[in-house]
């Protein structure tokens, strides 16, 4: 109800706002006749005086006299049909004013407008995102743009600028990251993934070295391996690029996500490929992966990943798969989905389980967030 008294009040202030110079208009247009009219007869009476003062003949006078009564008789002619006419055509502007045109914007609104919607500000849309990254991000920066120190706010962003192809800011977000909350694996690899990226996939000194810092951490990270044996390789260093393959593959599982690529590079660097877990890339698709950036090869692992999600999903009693799943998502250091894949993975074998305290193990270990899951 308040809003149809919102409407008509509106609608009555524009009507009042649209007439007004057209009542306007016609008054003053009157005025302005009257006005002419008055002058005149003053310059008839100033004539008159004139003359009895002798200021001017009386041929002059008469000729004088002459020219104002005519000017005077043209204006007050001019007079009943100048009037009528603008009052008529007024009359038409009101009518449309007052009845046409609100009832065009009535029908407007009612076929374009949805008074049930809520309104949606910029600051209401920041503080629920929903699945907008753009607002998500928008949102972070504005957070740390106040609280620069805030490690957590960097951590989350830095992968997030990352997979949205803001390398420079993702530099800097995992900087601060390293610097506010000290160095973990996965802020690690991300810096060096990120300097990679600068550097068209070349592993740059200053990457191997937070490689081999994140090494140091976590001795058995799939990911800091592979990218120092790619540093081998680059280097001309082919034997040891192999051995250093060649270990990775061992101590992976036989359908690791990132075995072909493994063995891509072992083959490249003259040793024999480990056999490929059924179900994983044909050798065109390992081939293939030889031809790819840093970026697409990432993609490439993200789709077995996902592959390997699609196989649980239909077979959920899978122990193993559920383990090489949630080590997959937090190598790909996508932890929400890691998180997801831990709670799926405790449906099917439960905390008090053996195997679901297994699950819990590695989630700790990877850093994924176990609150509400261990009941």
């Amino acid at each position: 109800m308040l809003f149809w008294i919102l409407v008509a009040v509106l609608t009555a202030a524009v009507a009042v706002i649209l007439l007004y110079p057209l009542l306007r208009g016609a008054k003053a247009a009157q005025n302005s006749r009257a006005g002419e009219a008055a002058v005149y007869r003053d310059q008839l009476r100033e004539l008159d005086r004139d003359l009895a003062g002798g200021l001017i003949t009386p041929e002059e006078a008469d000729y004088a006299r002459a020219e104002i009564g005519r000017r005077l008789i043209a204006v007050s002619a001019a007079e009943p049909e100048t009037v009528d006419k603008p009052a008529r055509h007024h009359h038409l502007v009101e009518v449309f004013v007052l009845l046409i045109l609100p009832v065009l914007g009535l029908c407007l609104y009612l076929t374009t407008g949805r008074p049930d919607l809520p309104s949606q500000p910029l600051e209401a849309r920041l503080e629920n995102p929903g699945d907008d990254v753009a607002v998500l991000i928008a949102k972070a920066e504005r957070h740390l743009a106040q609280n620069p120190d805030d490690g957590k706010g960097w951590d989350v962003l830095a992968p997030i600028y990352f997979r949205t192809m803001r390398i420079a800011d993702a530099e800097v977000a995992y900087r601060n990251a390293i610097r506010l909350l000290g160095p973990s694996p996965i802020r690690l690899d991300g810096l060096a993934e990120t300097l990679m990226a600068v550097s068209d996939g070349v592993v740059t000194e200053e990457a191997r070295q937070a490689l081999e810092q994140s090494l140091t951490l976590e001795p058995d990270n799939p990911r800091a391996r592979f990218y120092i044996a790619l540093s081998m390789e680059q280097a001309g260093r082919a034997d040891e690029a192999r051995r250093a393959f060649e270990a990775l593959a061992q101590q992976s599982p036989a359908d690791a996500p990132w075995l072909p690529l493994v063995n891509e590079h072992i083959a490249k660097n003259g040793g024999a490929a480990q056999p490929v877990a059924p179900g994983g890339p044909t050798s065109e698709d390992v081939a293939a992966a030889g031809n790819m950036s840093a970026g697409d090869r990432q993609q490439l692992i993200r789709g077995m990943v996902e592959s390997l999600d699609t196989k649980l999903s239909e077979d959920p009693n899978n122990f193993e798969g559920w383990i090489r799943l949630v080590r997959s998502y937090a190598v790909l250091n996508d932890k929400n989905r890691a998180a997801d894949a831990l709670k799926r993975g405790l449906a099917a074998f439960p905390p008090s389980g053996e195997q679901g305290r297994q699950l819990l193990a590695l989630a700790r270990e990877l850093g994924i967030a176990t609150e509400g899951m261990t009941q």
